[in-house]
Protein backbone atom coordinates (compact mmCIF):
# COMPACT_ATOMS: atom_id res chain seq x y z
CA UNK A 1 0.00 0.00 0.00
CA UNK A 2 2.78 2.40 1.00
CA UNK A 3 4.81 2.07 -2.49
CA UNK A 4 2.13 2.26 -4.22
CA UNK A 5 0.89 6.06 -2.57
CA UNK A 6 4.57 6.71 -2.90
CA UNK A 7 4.07 5.85 -6.99
CA UNK A 8 0.76 7.63 -7.23
CA UNK A 9 2.12 10.71 -5.59
CA UNK A 10 5.54 10.89 -7.08
CA UNK A 11 3.67 10.05 -11.17
CA UNK A 12 1.02 12.20 -10.42
CA UNK A 13 1.27 15.48 -8.43
CA UNK A 14 -2.59 16.47 -8.54
CA UNK A 15 -3.52 18.59 -5.69
CA UNK A 16 0.35 19.19 -4.51
CA UNK A 17 1.61 23.34 -4.20
CA UNK A 18 4.37 23.41 -6.57
CA UNK A 19 6.72 26.53 -6.90
CA UNK A 20 5.42 27.06 -10.46
CA UNK A 21 2.53 27.61 -9.30
CA UNK A 22 2.36 31.98 -8.53
CA UNK A 23 3.80 31.85 -11.87
CA UNK A 24 0.77 29.74 -13.60
CA UNK A 25 -1.22 31.62 -11.38
CA UNK A 26 -0.26 34.96 -12.58
CA UNK A 27 -0.40 33.72 -16.33
CA UNK A 28 -3.92 33.09 -16.21
CA UNK A 29 -5.38 35.49 -13.85
CA UNK A 30 -4.16 38.41 -16.21
CA UNK A 31 -6.31 37.07 -18.99
CA UNK A 32 -9.43 37.83 -16.80
CA UNK A 33 -11.77 40.50 -17.98
CA UNK A 34 -13.23 42.56 -14.88
CA UNK A 35 -17.03 41.38 -14.80
CA UNK A 36 -19.36 42.25 -11.94
CA UNK A 37 -18.77 40.14 -9.14
CA UNK A 38 -21.29 39.29 -5.55
CA UNK A 39 -18.90 40.64 -3.11
CA UNK A 40 -18.19 37.13 -0.67
CA UNK A 41 -14.65 36.55 1.05
CA UNK A 42 -10.71 36.21 -0.24
CA UNK A 43 -9.83 33.06 -1.19
CA UNK A 44 -7.68 32.77 2.15
CA UNK A 45 -10.60 34.63 4.11
CA UNK A 46 -13.24 31.93 3.35
CA UNK A 47 -10.75 29.00 4.55
CA UNK A 48 -10.40 28.07 8.36
CA UNK A 49 -7.34 28.80 10.09
CA UNK A 50 -6.72 25.08 10.07
CA UNK A 51 -6.73 24.72 6.21
CA UNK A 52 -5.28 27.96 5.57
CA UNK A 53 -2.11 27.00 7.91
CA UNK A 54 -1.52 24.11 5.36
CA UNK A 55 -0.63 26.27 2.33
CA UNK A 56 3.13 26.41 1.87
CA UNK A 57 4.41 29.35 3.74
CA UNK A 58 6.53 30.15 0.85
CA UNK A 59 3.54 30.34 -1.14
CA UNK A 60 0.58 31.85 0.87
CA UNK A 61 1.83 35.83 0.74
CA UNK A 62 1.83 35.20 -3.35
CA UNK A 63 -1.74 34.37 -2.80
CA UNK A 64 -2.82 36.83 -0.80
CA UNK A 65 -1.46 39.08 -3.47
CA UNK A 66 -2.83 37.08 -6.55
CA UNK A 67 -5.71 35.39 -5.89
CA UNK A 68 -9.23 36.57 -4.62
CA UNK A 69 -12.03 33.22 -4.57
CA UNK A 70 -14.01 35.63 -6.31
CA UNK A 71 -12.41 36.50 -9.28
CA UNK A 72 -11.77 32.54 -10.20
CA UNK A 73 -13.40 31.60 -13.20
CA UNK A 74 -13.54 27.76 -13.37
CA UNK A 75 -14.64 25.54 -16.02
CA UNK A 76 -15.72 21.84 -14.70
CA UNK A 77 -16.05 18.63 -17.14
CA UNK A 78 -17.88 15.70 -16.45
CA UNK A 79 -17.95 12.30 -18.22
CA UNK A 80 -17.42 9.50 -15.44
CA UNK A 81 -20.49 7.71 -16.39
CA UNK A 82 -23.39 8.92 -19.06
CA UNK A 83 -23.66 12.08 -18.91
CA UNK A 84 -21.78 14.52 -20.40
CA UNK A 85 -21.76 17.87 -18.54
CA UNK A 86 -19.62 21.15 -17.97
CA UNK A 87 -20.13 24.24 -16.10
CA UNK A 88 -18.33 27.39 -15.82
CA UNK A 89 -18.83 28.33 -12.15
CA UNK A 90 -17.30 31.94 -10.56
CA UNK A 91 -15.34 31.80 -7.22
CA UNK A 92 -18.02 33.58 -5.37
CA UNK A 93 -20.89 30.74 -6.32
CA UNK A 94 -22.26 32.16 -9.48
CA UNK A 95 -23.31 29.77 -11.47
CA UNK A 96 -22.47 31.26 -15.17
CA UNK A 97 -23.53 28.13 -16.75
CA UNK A 98 -24.32 24.77 -17.36
CA UNK A 99 -25.00 22.07 -20.18
CA UNK A 100 -25.88 18.46 -20.19
CA UNK A 101 -25.91 16.22 -22.18
CA UNK A 102 -28.29 12.85 -21.49
CA UNK A 103 -28.23 9.59 -22.90
CA UNK A 104 -31.24 8.70 -22.30
CA UNK A 105 -31.67 7.16 -25.49
CA UNK A 106 -28.90 4.40 -24.85
CA UNK A 107 -30.31 3.69 -21.40
CA UNK A 108 -33.45 2.75 -22.94
CA UNK A 109 -32.35 0.69 -25.49
CA UNK A 110 -29.82 -1.24 -23.27
CA UNK A 111 -31.49 -0.89 -20.14
CA UNK A 112 -28.27 0.55 -18.62
CA UNK A 113 -24.87 1.83 -19.30
CA UNK A 114 -22.99 0.53 -21.81
CA UNK A 115 -19.81 1.56 -21.39
CA UNK A 116 -18.54 1.25 -25.25
CA UNK A 117 -21.63 3.16 -26.14
CA UNK A 118 -21.41 5.88 -23.11
CA UNK A 119 -17.49 6.77 -24.35
CA UNK A 120 -18.86 6.91 -28.09
CA UNK A 121 -21.50 9.14 -27.14
CA UNK A 122 -19.27 11.19 -24.94
CA UNK A 123 -16.94 12.06 -27.82
CA UNK A 124 -19.65 13.03 -30.19
CA UNK A 125 -20.70 15.60 -27.80
CA UNK A 126 -17.88 16.46 -25.88
CA UNK A 127 -16.95 19.50 -27.97
CA UNK A 128 -20.45 20.90 -28.58
CA UNK A 129 -20.93 21.04 -24.40
CA UNK A 130 -17.83 22.46 -23.37
CA UNK A 131 -18.57 25.40 -26.28
CA UNK A 132 -22.00 25.88 -25.28
CA UNK A 133 -21.01 26.29 -21.98
CA UNK A 134 -18.23 28.48 -22.46
CA UNK A 135 -20.96 30.41 -24.64
CA UNK A 136 -23.61 30.77 -22.34
CA UNK A 137 -21.24 32.54 -19.85
CA UNK A 138 -20.57 34.83 -22.23
CA UNK A 139 -16.73 33.71 -22.05
CA UNK A 140 -13.96 32.27 -23.69
CA UNK A 141 -11.42 29.93 -22.62
CA UNK A 142 -9.19 32.75 -22.64
CA UNK A 143 -11.35 34.47 -19.57
CA UNK A 144 -10.63 31.23 -17.54
CA UNK A 145 -8.41 30.79 -14.30
CA UNK A 146 -8.07 26.68 -14.17
CA UNK A 147 -10.28 23.77 -15.99
CA UNK A 148 -11.40 21.22 -13.25
CA UNK A 149 -12.21 17.44 -14.32
CA UNK A 150 -13.60 13.97 -13.14
CA UNK A 151 -10.77 11.57 -13.14
CA UNK A 152 -12.27 9.08 -11.06
CA UNK A 153 -13.73 6.97 -9.77
CA UNK A 154 -16.48 6.28 -12.90
CA UNK A 155 -15.67 3.83 -15.98
CA UNK A 156 -12.48 4.20 -17.52
CA UNK A 157 -13.47 5.06 -21.12
CA UNK A 158 -15.65 7.54 -20.11
CA UNK A 159 -13.11 9.23 -17.78
CA UNK A 160 -11.21 9.11 -20.76
CA UNK A 161 -13.18 11.58 -22.70
CA UNK A 162 -13.42 14.04 -20.40
CA UNK A 163 -9.78 14.22 -19.77
CA UNK A 164 -8.57 14.28 -22.83
CA UNK A 165 -11.02 17.55 -23.83
CA UNK A 166 -9.74 18.96 -20.16
CA UNK A 167 -5.86 18.60 -20.97
CA UNK A 168 -6.22 19.82 -24.49
CA UNK A 169 -7.95 22.97 -23.67
CA UNK A 170 -5.72 23.77 -20.78
CA UNK A 171 -2.54 22.96 -22.91
CA UNK A 172 -3.63 25.42 -25.87
CA UNK A 173 -4.43 28.17 -23.55
CA UNK A 174 -2.18 27.72 -20.96
CA UNK A 175 -4.43 26.86 -18.14
CA UNK A 176 -3.91 24.99 -14.40
CA UNK A 177 -6.03 21.46 -14.47
CA UNK A 178 -7.20 20.30 -11.69
CA UNK A 179 -8.31 16.85 -11.37
CA UNK A 180 -11.39 15.93 -9.24
CA UNK A 181 -12.74 13.02 -7.30
CA UNK A 182 -16.38 12.08 -8.59
CA UNK A 183 -17.73 11.44 -4.87
CA UNK A 184 -16.23 14.52 -3.40
CA UNK A 185 -17.64 16.82 -6.01
CA UNK A 186 -21.33 15.43 -5.13
CA UNK A 187 -20.52 15.89 -1.36
CA UNK A 188 -18.82 19.78 -1.55
CA UNK A 189 -21.76 20.77 -3.87
CA UNK A 190 -23.68 21.86 -0.90
CA UNK A 191 -20.88 24.10 0.60
CA UNK A 192 -22.30 25.68 -2.98
CA UNK A 193 -25.55 26.13 -2.05
CA UNK A 194 -25.83 26.24 1.51
CA UNK A 195 -22.86 28.67 2.11
CA UNK A 196 -23.08 27.90 6.07
CA UNK A 197 -22.13 24.84 5.88
CA UNK A 198 -18.95 24.63 7.16
CA UNK A 199 -16.35 21.30 8.27
CA UNK A 200 -16.72 19.11 9.33
CA UNK A 201 -19.94 17.58 8.41
CA UNK A 202 -21.46 13.92 7.62
CA UNK A 203 -22.75 12.97 3.72
CA UNK A 204 -24.92 10.35 2.43
CA UNK A 205 -23.78 9.81 -0.85
CA UNK A 206 -26.01 7.64 -3.34
CA UNK A 207 -26.06 7.55 -6.54
CA UNK A 208 -26.24 4.67 -9.34
CA UNK A 209 -22.84 3.50 -8.68
CA UNK A 210 -22.39 4.57 -5.07
CA UNK A 211 -23.36 4.31 -1.38
CA UNK A 212 -21.15 5.92 0.57
CA UNK A 213 -21.73 7.65 4.27
CA UNK A 214 -18.74 10.01 5.48
CA UNK A 215 -17.36 11.73 8.20
CA UNK A 216 -16.00 14.87 6.26
CA UNK A 217 -13.62 16.21 8.67
CA UNK A 218 -12.24 19.01 6.34
CA UNK A 219 -11.38 19.51 2.38
CA UNK A 220 -9.56 16.84 0.86
CA UNK A 221 -9.80 15.01 4.67
CA UNK A 222 -12.40 12.04 4.99
CA UNK A 223 -13.59 9.19 7.15
CA UNK A 224 -15.83 6.44 5.35
CA UNK A 225 -18.23 5.22 7.69
CA UNK A 226 -20.07 2.97 5.27
CA UNK A 227 -19.92 1.91 1.53
CA UNK A 228 -21.99 -0.61 -0.34
CA UNK A 229 -20.67 -4.28 -0.31
CA UNK A 230 -22.42 -5.11 -3.68
CA UNK A 231 -24.90 -3.21 -5.13
CA UNK A 232 -25.31 0.62 -4.89
CA UNK A 233 -29.32 2.03 -4.15
CA UNK A 234 -29.27 4.11 -7.77
CA UNK A 235 -28.55 0.33 -9.52
CA UNK A 236 -31.33 -1.93 -7.45
CA UNK A 237 -34.04 1.10 -8.24
CA UNK A 238 -32.55 0.57 -12.05
CA UNK A 239 -32.99 -2.50 -12.28
CA UNK A 240 -36.14 -2.82 -10.30
CA UNK A 241 -37.69 -0.30 -13.22
CA UNK A 242 -36.52 -2.28 -15.82
CA UNK A 243 -37.88 -5.51 -14.75
CA UNK A 244 -41.49 -4.11 -13.88
CA UNK A 245 -41.50 -2.62 -17.88
CA UNK A 246 -41.12 1.22 -16.82
CA UNK A 247 -39.93 3.69 -19.17
CA UNK A 248 -36.10 3.60 -18.48
CA UNK A 249 -35.88 6.80 -21.27
CA UNK A 250 -35.49 8.96 -17.94
CA UNK A 251 -34.08 6.47 -16.00
CA UNK A 252 -35.47 4.27 -13.80
CA UNK A 253 -35.50 5.94 -10.60
CA UNK A 254 -37.63 8.78 -11.43
CA UNK A 255 -40.38 6.09 -13.19
CA UNK A 256 -39.75 3.86 -10.35
CA UNK A 257 -40.72 6.39 -7.74
CA UNK A 258 -43.68 7.76 -9.93
CA UNK A 259 -45.15 4.02 -9.46
CA UNK A 260 -44.75 3.68 -5.87
CA UNK A 261 -47.19 6.60 -5.65
CA UNK A 262 -50.08 4.40 -6.58
CA UNK A 263 -48.94 1.40 -4.80
CA UNK A 264 -49.26 -0.56 -1.01
CA UNK A 265 -45.61 0.16 0.61
CA UNK A 266 -46.53 -2.97 3.25
CA UNK A 267 -48.01 -4.81 1.08
CA UNK A 268 -45.09 -6.90 -0.11
CA UNK A 269 -42.80 -8.59 2.81
CA UNK A 270 -39.37 -7.50 1.61
CA UNK A 271 -36.94 -8.45 4.84
CA UNK A 272 -34.32 -5.38 5.26
CA UNK A 273 -30.73 -5.74 4.34
CA UNK A 274 -27.77 -6.55 6.38
CA UNK A 275 -30.26 -6.94 9.47
CA UNK A 276 -27.73 -9.05 11.26
CA UNK A 277 -24.64 -6.84 10.73
CA UNK A 278 -23.82 -3.83 13.44
CA UNK A 279 -21.87 -1.43 10.67
CA UNK A 280 -23.07 1.38 8.24
CA UNK A 281 -22.67 -1.03 5.26
CA UNK A 282 -24.94 -1.15 2.64
CA UNK A 283 -25.90 -4.42 -0.04
CA UNK A 284 -28.70 -4.30 -2.28
CA UNK A 285 -28.16 -7.71 -3.92
CA UNK A 286 -30.20 -9.29 -2.01
CA UNK A 287 -33.29 -7.33 -2.13
CA UNK A 288 -32.99 -7.17 -6.33
CA UNK A 289 -33.15 -10.75 -5.82
CA UNK A 290 -36.08 -10.74 -3.71
CA UNK A 291 -37.92 -8.35 -5.87
CA UNK A 292 -37.23 -10.73 -9.23
CA UNK A 293 -38.68 -13.30 -6.89
CA UNK A 294 -41.92 -11.34 -6.23
CA UNK A 295 -42.42 -10.43 -10.05
CA UNK A 296 -41.98 -13.88 -11.19
CA UNK A 297 -44.81 -14.78 -8.08
CA UNK A 298 -47.06 -12.33 -9.97
CA UNK A 299 -46.42 -12.88 -13.33
CA UNK A 300 -45.37 -9.83 -14.14
CA UNK A 301 -44.04 -10.27 -17.66
CA UNK A 302 -41.26 -7.27 -18.11
CA UNK A 303 -41.61 -7.38 -21.94
CA UNK A 304 -44.86 -5.43 -21.38
CA UNK A 305 -44.56 -1.96 -21.23
CA UNK A 306 -46.55 -0.41 -17.92
CA UNK A 307 -48.27 1.73 -20.22
CA UNK A 308 -49.81 -1.59 -21.85
CA UNK A 309 -50.67 -3.15 -18.81
CA UNK A 310 -54.00 -4.60 -17.47
CA UNK A 311 -55.30 -2.52 -14.45
CA UNK A 312 -54.45 -5.45 -12.00
CA UNK A 313 -51.21 -6.30 -13.26
CA UNK A 314 -50.50 -2.55 -12.95
CA UNK A 315 -51.46 -2.48 -9.27
CA UNK A 316 -49.39 -5.45 -8.86
CA UNK A 317 -46.17 -4.04 -10.24
CA UNK A 318 -47.62 -0.51 -7.80
CA UNK A 319 -47.22 -2.53 -5.04
CA UNK A 320 -43.86 -4.17 -5.96
CA UNK A 321 -42.69 -0.41 -6.93
CA UNK A 322 -43.81 0.82 -3.18
CA UNK A 323 -42.83 -1.93 -1.44
CA UNK A 324 -39.43 -2.42 -2.77
CA UNK A 325 -38.50 1.58 -2.26
CA UNK A 326 -39.74 1.47 1.69
CA UNK A 327 -37.17 -0.78 1.96
CA UNK A 328 -34.55 -0.13 0.02
CA UNK A 329 -34.54 4.21 1.97
CA UNK A 330 -35.39 2.26 5.07
CA UNK A 331 -32.34 0.33 4.70
CA UNK A 332 -30.53 3.69 4.48
CA UNK A 333 -31.97 5.06 7.25
CA UNK A 334 -31.07 2.07 9.56
CA UNK A 335 -27.29 2.70 8.73
CA UNK A 336 -27.91 7.00 8.69
CA UNK A 337 -29.16 6.15 12.49
CA UNK A 338 -25.80 4.48 13.36
CA UNK A 339 -23.47 6.78 11.73
CA UNK A 340 -24.83 9.38 13.27
CA UNK A 341 -23.84 8.00 16.52
CA UNK A 342 -20.43 6.98 14.91
CA UNK A 343 -19.62 10.57 13.65
CA UNK A 344 -20.51 12.65 17.02
CA UNK A 345 -17.59 10.23 18.80
CA UNK A 346 -15.34 11.23 16.61
CA UNK A 347 -16.57 15.44 16.22
CA UNK A 348 -19.50 15.78 18.59
CA UNK A 349 -19.48 19.02 16.62
CA UNK A 350 -21.40 17.81 13.26
CA UNK A 351 -24.44 20.14 12.78
CA UNK A 352 -25.45 19.08 9.00
CA UNK A 353 -26.28 15.55 6.73
CA UNK A 354 -25.37 16.26 3.36
CA UNK A 355 -27.61 13.62 1.17
CA UNK A 356 -26.65 14.30 -2.87
CA UNK A 357 -25.70 12.00 -5.60
CA UNK A 358 -28.36 10.68 -8.48
CA UNK A 359 -30.83 8.92 -6.26
CA UNK A 360 -30.80 12.54 -3.27
CA UNK A 361 -33.18 13.69 -6.00
CA UNK A 362 -35.81 11.91 -4.96
CA UNK A 363 -38.42 12.69 -2.68
CA UNK A 364 -39.12 9.92 -1.12
CA UNK A 365 -35.97 9.74 -0.21
CA UNK A 366 -35.35 13.38 1.31
CA UNK A 367 -38.59 12.89 3.27
CA UNK A 368 -37.48 9.58 5.17
CA UNK A 369 -34.04 11.35 5.60
CA UNK A 370 -35.03 14.22 6.74
CA UNK A 371 -36.93 12.69 9.74
CA UNK A 372 -33.77 10.65 11.05
CA UNK A 373 -32.20 13.49 10.53
CA UNK A 374 -34.56 16.01 13.27
CA UNK A 375 -34.76 12.79 14.78
CA UNK A 376 -31.11 13.26 15.84
CA UNK A 377 -30.86 17.33 16.05
CA UNK A 378 -29.18 17.80 12.91
CA UNK A 379 -29.96 19.92 9.79
CA UNK A 380 -30.34 17.94 6.05
CA UNK A 381 -28.81 19.58 3.37
CA UNK A 382 -29.81 18.38 -0.09
CA UNK A 383 -28.53 20.41 -3.71
CA UNK A 384 -31.50 20.54 -5.95
CA UNK A 385 -32.06 17.73 -8.26
CA UNK A 386 -29.95 19.61 -11.27
CA UNK A 387 -27.27 19.31 -9.05
CA UNK A 388 -27.58 16.24 -7.45
CA UNK A 389 -27.18 14.23 -10.35
CA UNK A 390 -24.16 14.58 -12.65
CA UNK A 391 -23.07 18.01 -13.30
CA UNK A 392 -20.39 20.08 -14.10
CA UNK A 393 -21.26 22.49 -11.64
CA UNK A 394 -20.25 19.98 -9.21
CA UNK A 395 -16.61 19.59 -10.46
CA UNK A 396 -16.01 23.24 -11.04
CA UNK A 397 -16.88 24.05 -7.55
CA UNK A 398 -14.68 21.54 -6.29
CA UNK A 399 -12.26 22.82 -8.48
CA UNK A 400 -11.96 26.21 -6.81
CA UNK A 401 -12.18 24.93 -3.57
CA UNK A 402 -8.67 22.75 -4.08
CA UNK A 403 -7.64 25.62 -6.53
CA UNK A 404 -7.60 28.18 -3.08
CA UNK A 405 -5.62 25.46 -1.54
CA UNK A 406 -2.51 25.35 -4.07
CA UNK A 407 -3.79 22.04 -4.88
CA UNK A 408 -3.61 21.95 -8.89
CA UNK A 409 -1.31 20.61 -11.77
CA UNK A 410 0.39 23.52 -13.86
CA UNK A 411 -0.79 23.63 -18.04
CA UNK A 412 -0.07 20.40 -19.87
CA UNK A 413 2.39 20.98 -22.78
CA UNK A 414 0.13 22.36 -25.37
CA UNK A 415 1.27 20.18 -28.03
CA UNK A 416 0.82 17.22 -25.86
CA UNK A 417 -0.07 13.86 -28.08
CA UNK A 418 -3.75 12.51 -27.28
CA UNK A 419 -2.36 9.19 -27.04
CA UNK A 420 -0.68 10.24 -23.72
CA UNK A 421 -4.45 10.43 -22.34
CA UNK A 422 -4.61 6.29 -22.96
CA UNK A 423 -1.05 6.53 -20.32
CA UNK A 424 -2.63 8.58 -18.09
CA UNK A 425 -3.62 7.45 -14.55
CA UNK A 426 -6.92 7.53 -14.69
CA UNK A 427 -8.56 6.44 -11.29
CA UNK A 428 -12.06 4.05 -11.82
CA UNK A 429 -12.07 2.51 -8.24
CA UNK A 430 -10.93 5.55 -6.03
CA UNK A 431 -12.08 5.62 -2.44
CA UNK A 432 -12.71 8.79 -0.81
CA UNK A 433 -11.65 8.52 2.78
CA UNK A 434 -10.18 6.11 5.10
CA UNK A 435 -12.16 3.47 6.38
CA UNK A 436 -13.03 3.94 10.00
CA UNK A 437 -12.07 1.00 11.87
CA UNK A 438 -15.69 -0.01 13.33
CA UNK A 439 -16.71 0.36 9.66
CA UNK A 440 -15.07 -2.86 8.95
CA UNK A 441 -17.86 -5.43 7.49
CA UNK A 442 -17.25 -9.66 8.08
CA UNK A 443 -19.93 -9.34 4.73
CA UNK A 444 -17.38 -7.47 2.77
CA UNK A 445 -17.87 -8.65 -0.65
CA UNK A 446 -16.05 -5.75 -2.02
CA UNK A 447 -13.13 -6.70 -5.07
CA UNK A 448 -10.03 -4.60 -3.50
CA UNK A 449 -7.40 -5.43 -6.68
CA UNK A 450 -6.78 -2.14 -8.60
CA UNK A 451 -7.74 -0.13 -6.39
CA UNK A 452 -5.92 3.81 -6.03
CA UNK A 453 -4.72 5.08 -2.41
CA UNK A 454 -7.72 6.91 -1.39
CA UNK A 455 -7.91 11.06 -2.10
CA UNK A 456 -7.44 11.54 1.71
CA UNK A 457 -4.67 9.37 1.87
CA UNK A 458 -2.66 11.03 -1.47
CA UNK A 459 -3.22 14.43 0.18
CA UNK A 460 -1.93 13.88 3.63
CA UNK A 461 1.07 12.56 2.48
CA UNK A 462 1.91 15.60 0.18
CA UNK A 463 0.99 17.81 3.10
CA UNK A 464 4.06 15.47 4.92
CA UNK A 465 6.15 16.38 2.01
CA UNK A 466 6.29 19.97 2.44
Amino acid sequence: MLSSLSSTISRLNLFCPKPSIPHSLSSCLKTLKPQPIIPRWSCLHSLSTHSTSRLSTSLKPQFDALVSKDDLVVLGIETSCDDTAAAVVRGNGEILSQVVSSQADLLAKYGGVAPKMAEEAHSQVIDQVVQEALDKANLTARNLSAVAVTIGPGLSLCLRVGVRKARKLAGSFNLPIIGIHHMEAHCLVARLIERELEFPFMALLISGGHNLLILAHDLGHYIQLGTTIDDAIGEAYDKTAKWLGLDMSRSGGPALEELAQEGHAESIKFSTPMKQHRDCNFSYAGLKTQVRLAIGSHNINPEIPISSASSQDRRSRADIAASFQRVAVLHLEERCDRAIEWARKIEPSIKHLVVSGGVASNQYVRARLDHVVKKNNLQLVCPPPKLCTDNGVMVAWTGIEHFCMGRFDPPPPADEHEDYVVKYDLRPRWPLGEEYAEGRSEARSLRTARIHPSLTSIIQASLQQQ
